[in-house]
């Protein structure tokens, strides 16, 4: 950090002397401040009189308005092209209002999936015995992979995938001898990027999907934690995937007071906002997707801010290493989510990003990365040795190159051709 006057002495000062739990609060506070009024205004009041921590409503809301965007925005800028998707969890005690920050954030999407589910019955009921296939849906919770893959070829500009309790699935990923774990983590690993999605199957339907985008939110308790970095889940890379929210806010004192209605209409009516932009792609004839640019500032801070990262990653931790090489990914989508919170707001979909939606996306980035940094620390020790032999293996089975698992592994091709040639795989 430059510093050049008393302001960045003191920021200084906190950087080095403050817990990561402090610094986290701090760029908690400053993501709250800069985002629209509304958004500040409805995590402030349920954090009042609901008592939803203030991290685990922003979380849930990013979570939200990732469901609104699917494959109908995309996002062009430093020669990439990316989607607006993410992978959330939160994380606390028992008791510690996890659900109804979920609950709070995604209603206006639950009632929208009510009418749609409403029109679907009436539908089945015109057609008779023979059920109709296209129920559109955004969201699922207990659902087999094959169930999961059916429904987002039915509903192919997303995939909400929303559980209030996240332990089942990480542990089904975990257990090599489950049934749906390894297509789950696969589903996860290749839709983070949006891959293709190729079904074939010898007895039921087969499809396929050009594009793929899963949206993943749910809770976990703290103690459960070490799972997610278990298993195969740390070397695949889906740990580094998640944006971690731990419990950082606190309000012990109740209140008698709802929040303002005016305040939860305008959060759904802004919301809807952006699945109304997202249904005129699906309803248009060539499926185009609405295109995010950047100003040439913008594009410049991007930019900088992703070299700072590879810089960062090059002097990390080694558990570090891998979260924020995929944070040179999430940025971009964290921007998408920026640019639709803020433009939610006004009656004309501004689609040129500029500077300062860059620099509040990195905020973003910056306090999920902080949260990442808590999780590890609190593991003390719980982290699982990483086997080399296990990340070829599981390399291999995933079709990654040598040059690929080499590069997780931090060695050279030869040294992996080498365990290749030891090993039956």
């Amino acid at each position: 950090m430059e510093v050049d006057n008393l302001k960045d002495i003191e920021e200084a000062i906190l950087e080095h002397s403050s817990s990561l739990e402090d610094k986290a609060v701090r760029q908690l506070h400053q993501v709250v401040n800069k985002l629209p009024p509304y958004i500040g205004r409805l995590i402030n009041e349920a954090f009042e009189h609901k008592r939803i921590p203030k991290e685990y409503l922003l979380t849930s809301i990013l979570f939200a308005f990732s469901n609104t965007a699917g494959l109908a925005i995309r996002l062009d800028a430093m020669g990439y092209s990316n989607y607006g998707n993410i992978y959330a969890t939160i994380i606390g005690s028992r008791g510690d209002v996890k659900s109804p920050a979920m609950d709070l954030a995604t209603e206006p999407l639950k009632k929208y999936d009510d009418v749609e589910y409403q029109e679907f019955r009436e539908r089945s009921l015109q057609q008779g015995p023979e059920e109709p296939k296209g129920r559109k849906q955004l969201f699922i919770q207990d659902a087999t992979i094959e169930a999961a893959y059916f429904k987002h070829f039915h509903n192919p500009f997303s995939l909400g995938i929303l559980m209030d309790e996240l332990y089942h699935l990480i542990e089904k990923m975990g257990n090599p001898s489950s049934k749906d774990g390894p297509g789950w983590r696969t589903l996860l690993l290749q839709g983070n990027t949006n891959k293709f999605v190729d079904i074939v199957r010898k007895t039921t339907e087969s499809f396929r999907l050009t594009r793929s985008y899963p949206v993943l939110m749910g809770s976990i308790q703290q103690e459960f934690i070490p799972k997610i970095f278990a298993g195969g889940n740390l070397e695949s890379g889906l740990t580094d995937r998640l944006l971690f929210t731990p419990k950082l806010t606190h309000n012990l004192k109740l209140s008698s007071f709802p929040i303002g209605q005016d305040c939860l209409k305008r959060y759904s009516d802004n919301l809807l906002r952006m699945m109304e932009y997202r249904k005129s792609v699906e309803d248009s004839e060539t499926k185009d997707p609405i295109v995010l640019t950047c100003t040439p500032e913008a594009e410049s801070k991007l930019f900088e801010y992703t070299q700072s990262l590879i810089y960062l990653q090059e002097k990390s931790e080694e558990i570090e290493k891998g979260y924020l090489a995929k944070a040179q990914i999430n940025i971009h989508k964290l921007l998408i989510l920026t640019q639709l919170i803020k433009e939610s707001a006004t009656s004309e979909f501004n689609l040129k990003i500029g500077l300062e939606t860059v620099e509040e996306a990195i905020m973003i980035m910056d306090f999920y990365f902080t949260n990442f940094q808590i999780i590890v620390g609190k593991l003390e020790g719980n982290l699982p040795d990483i086997d080399p032999n296990e990340v070829v293996k599981l390399g291999r089975r995933n079709n990654a190159t040598q040059e690929q698992i080499a590069a997780v592994l931090g060695v050279n091709k030869s040294t992996v051709s080498r365990k290749i040639a030891r090993m039956k795989i």
